[in-house]
């Protein structure tokens, strides 16, 4: 069995730039801050949400704080043509892609219209399903490619979405036919409480490839760079024919699984620490500072524009109405089914006595 194959890094955790020669890192200095502030701005959001959450704005909400590098690298080399089917830990998929964090907001309140415009933006709704999108970025992939498009599609994954066959069917699938598609694993060390070493036998998640007969790298995650400069090779192979890239991005979710999580059940807080230190913003601005890119007036710039859009989106989330019950029930279908008509005039005619005794 191969050895572990070290991740492809860009920028070293100490901000300087490695000796790593195949790979280009030389972006105009406009991007570079670009991908600086997207990241930040993707964790103030970030941070908003959770406080959110725990005022009781949100019943629930997945963290994205540590993989901002691997989000935002990833996405911003594509062609907004280019089709996303995230999970649902993508806040800095969605930011690169300009959907508003009002409409995010929407989404995690649980509102009808929650993911409505992401489309407009090629964009899926999120995957709350563990692995399904596979199979969604798969069948887009190769219905472009009989349209004769050019378009590519990246499933958005995270590592325990691997032990699930609906991504196994998607890989084979996307392998055999060759579609135009890109599957980025977020390998975040672990899937709930379970870890990386208890879900895969081999030595990286990137070597799997081998076996469906694909191009398989992997990246460093906390390195927006080198995610960048991955993506845009795989996208350019599936464009030009080459078939599918699976991509392994080693990165660190620094948070709980979802904010109903208590991940100190199970993880050693010397692991969270070793993870700090290589945290992908951090590193981002050494290495900007370093190549004469980031001053203060760009700090400031970018905590301006964070600050507004946590503004933007704590008032949405604030002036939403409560939804009324029934969007539960006369969403579902097209036309409501008669048992899910039954269950709905049950609940009123229930909540409509507890409200009378109450009086």
């Amino acid at each position: 069995m191969a050895g572990v194959v070290e991740p492809i890094s860009l920028v070293a955790p100490d901000g300087a730039p490695t000796a790593e020669a195949r790979y280009r890192r030389q972006l105009p200095p406009e991007t570079l801050a670009w991908l600086y502030e997207s990241m930040v701005v993707t964790r103030e959001l970030d941070t908003e949400f959770v406080n959110l959450q725990r005022q009781g704005e949100l019943a629930l909400y997945a963290s994205c704080r540590g993989q901002e590098a691997a989000q935002v690298g990833a996405t911003a080399c594509l062609r907004k043509s280019d089709w996303l089917f995230p999970q649902y830990r993508e806040l800095g998929v969605f930011l690169v892609r300009g959907i508003s964090p009002p409409q995010i907001g929407a989404l995690w309140r649980g509102r009808w219209h929650g993911g409505v415009g992401f489309t407009d933006k090629c964009c899926a709704p999120i995957s709350i399903p563990i692995g399904t999108q596979g199979l969604h970025a798969v069948g887009a992939a190769m219905a472009a490619q009989r349209l004769g498009e050019d378009s590519v599609t990246v499933a958005f994954l995270g590592d325990g979405a691997t032990s699930e066959g609906d991504v196994h069917e998607a890989l084979n699938l996307a392998s055999v036919y060759r579609a135009p598609c890109v599957f980025f694993v977020q390998n975040n060390q672990w899937a709930i409480s379970v870890p990386v070493h208890r879900q895969v036998a081999g030595p990286s998640i990137a070597q799997r490839a081998d076996g469906y007969g694909m191009a398989g790298v992997r990246v460093d995650g906390n390195d927006v760079l080198a995610c960048f400069a991955v993506m845009a090779e795989a996208a350019a192979r599936a464009r030009a024919g080459g078939g599918p890239t699976l991509i392994e991005a080693v990165t660190y979710r620094m948070g709980p699984h979802t904010t109903s999580d208590d991940p100190s059940r199970y993880r050693d807080a010397d692991e969270a620490e070793h993870w700090r230190a290589r945290d992908p913003i951090d590193r981002c601005r050494t290495y900007l500072n370093g190549e004469g890119v980031w001053t203060q007036r760009l700090e400031d710039r970018v905590a301006h524009r964070a600050q507004r859009l946590r503004s933007e989106l704590r008032e949405a989330v604030l002036s939403e109405p409560d939804a009324a019950i029934e969007e539960v029930f006369d969403t579902v279908y097209h036309r409501i089914t008669p048992d899910l008509a039954r269950q709905r005039d049950a609940l009123i005619a229930e909540l409509a006595a507890d409200t009378l005794e109450e009086a």
